[in-house]
């Protein structure tokens, strides 16, 4: 089976997100005040070919771990859609 993994990796809530701090900075320059508090991070699509969703997600979750996502600094979160 083929499964589609949309993850969405964002630095933690703890630590300064300076390009996100930037950007909501501008937004008062573009007359949009009421937009704050942008965080910004990275989306990551990929296939992954596996038996069943449940290993699927076990190898997703994995890469998330090993190379993706860095767990000092950010976080991640994952959808699996069977294509």
């Amino acid at each position: 089976m083929k499964f589609r993994a949309e993850i969405d990796i964002m630095p933690l809530k703890a630590l300064l997100d300076p390009q996100g701090k930037a950007v909501s900075q501008s937004m008062k320059n573009l007359h949009l005040a009421e937009i704050s508090n942008v965080r910004i991070g990275k989306h990551i699509s990929l296939e992954v070919e596996a038996a069943d969703k449940v290993t699927a997600h076990s190898k997703v979750d994995e890469a998330c771990k090993k190379l993706l996502a860095n767990q000092i600094m950010e976080s991640y979160i994952f959808e699996l859609v069977e294509i």
